[in-house]
């Protein structure tokens, strides 16, 4: 088999190379990516191309490391190709996130080639995944419950990486070295049966080849249909998204969830993964978790939720759903004397206090402004969140209520409640729910002549 003719038909048939371009090959040296490099150095003056390698030291194995580096320095000198070297943790960084250590080490390896890339003008970062990679990727994701997007495997083409041995056979790129007497690094780590992968690679692919000697092949064109298929669904996708975000950070996404409940199955799944692959503290959610968020939808009630791995939570409300990572906020206590004002950071609002021998000008809205009596609501007050046993008497409503009760009758979302901040007289009285009602025991009559006035303003960042 010509390899480099097998690449170069890769390269061609997804688009990877223009001509011109400068690549970055990951360079760990290993059979795999130590044959990528070698081969797009032959394809090089062909496809015009300038190609240079980076090796990422995880510091995971500092008893290999150094022989791997010198390997690969070696290699890359005798292929005219610049080399160079970053340092990353794996270990740390594993521990501080709560990731597994190969997770870690696949990410901060991909975080150290984009910046390599960005620092040499690299428009393209090359990786050696190939076709059994594929395979195994295909299964391992089948075992853990994937659906058809993780069924796509791995893509040749995300980005600026590309995969340009995605097709070609391990057994096909050992004949490769072997031709050319190459003699790569073997990782010890690919042998330990303790990462799932590697049982895979070692124990049950070759029973599956026994029934298909070109399971590789079969499975990668499974994946090229799903893959596909995924092209057509993610532009659908894309449109629904784009009307149904209420809000996003970096951490949270709000979506209305009138249209999510009338979405069909099949595309309501993509709009959820979508929504959680684009907001980066919600990454890490699987295809079940998305199924729980689904029965969420469709059969819960407002102010139920799901809780999901790495302290996400997803809050069915009143017309929207949240999916966040973001702890939940409960507000401090804080006191507030008239003629002052106290910045509620947890609820980013300031509240100010002050005292008018004429009436207020304006018609109060009970919300974000209140006015009240000062005879009947006597100072300091304390700002604080809501306490077991609350109750008032709402404006307007003629009786006194649990402020559980209130809430619930106001739609307050469960999650939200602890952050609502409730100002109260000395005795302890409450005498507003700031966002919402004041009570109308302390409410200004024609006979009032010192009025107390609160208003709530947004906090300036």
């Amino acid at each position: 088999m010509d390899l480099p003719e097998a690449v170069r038909r890769s390269i061609r048939k997804f688009s990877m190379l223009s001509g011109g371009e400068t690549v970055l090959v990951g360079l760990s040296g290993g059979p795999d990516s130590t044959c990528l490099a070698m081969v797009l150095k032959e394809l090089s003056p062909e496809l015009s191309l300038s190609v240079r390698t980076l090796y990422v030291d995880h510091g995971l194995r500092p008893e290999e490391t150094p022989g791997e580096i010198r390997f690969a320095r070696e290699l890359s000198a005798g292929l005219d190709m610049p080399f160079s070297v970053r340092n990353v943790e794996a270990g740390p960084f594993a521990r501080e996130h709560g990731l597994s250590i190969q997770d870690a080490a696949r990410r901060l390896r991909l975080a150290a080639l984009e910046e390599e890339a960005r620092e040499t003008g690299s428009r393209l970062i090359a990786l050696g995944h190939n076709l059994d990679d594929q395979a195994e990727t295909m299964v391992m994701r089948f075992l853990r419950g994937s659906g058809p997007t993780g069924l796509a495997g791995i893509a040749p083409v995300r980005g600026q990486f590309i995969r340009p041995l995605i097709e070609t056979e391990r057994k096909d790129i050992e004949a490769f070295l072997s031709q050319r007497q190459v003699v790569p690094i073997r990782d010890p780590s690919n042998l330990k049966l303790d990462y799932l992968r590697n049982r895979l690679r070692v124990q049950v692919m070759p029973l599956l080849r026994e029934i298909n000697p070109d399971l590789s092949r079969t499975l990668a064109h499974t994946a090229e249909v799903f893959r596909e298929e995924e092209r057509y669904f993610s532009i659908l996708v894309t449109k629904a998204l784009m009307k149904l975000i209420s809000r996003k950070t970096d951490t949270s996404i709000e979506l209305f969830l009138a249209p999510l409940e009338a979405m069909e199955k099949v595309i309501l799944r993509r709009v959820l993964r979508r929504a959680i692959d684009e907001t980066r503290g919600l990454r890490g959610i699987g295809f079940p978790h998305v199924e729980d968020i689904i029965t969420l939808l469709k059969e819960g009630l407002p102010g139920d939720r799901v809780h999901l791995p790495g302290g996400v939570r997803v809050i069915k409300k009143y017309s929207t759903v949240l999916l966040t990572s973001e702890e939940p906020v409960r507000l401090g206590t804080y006191s507030l004397e008239a003629g002052g004002e106290v910045l509620l950071g947890e609820a980013g609002l300031v509240i100010a206090a002050s005292v008018s021998h004429e009436k207020p000008s304006f018609e109060p809205d009970y919300r974000y402004s209140a006015v009240f009596d000062v005879g009947k609501a006597a100072g300091p007050f304390t700002v604080r969140p809501r306490q077991d046993g609350d109750s008032f008497l709402p404006l307007g409503f003629g009786r006194t209520k649990k402020l559980q009760d209130f809430f619930v009758d106001a739609k307050v979302p469960r999650e939200e409640r602890d952050a609502v901040p409730i100002v109260t007289t000395r005795e302890g009285e409450i005498l507003w729910v700031v966002g919402h009602r004041g009570d109308e025991r302390f409410r200004p009559t024609d006979e009032t002549r010192t009025f107390l006035i609160l208003r709530a303003t947004p906090a300036r960042a």
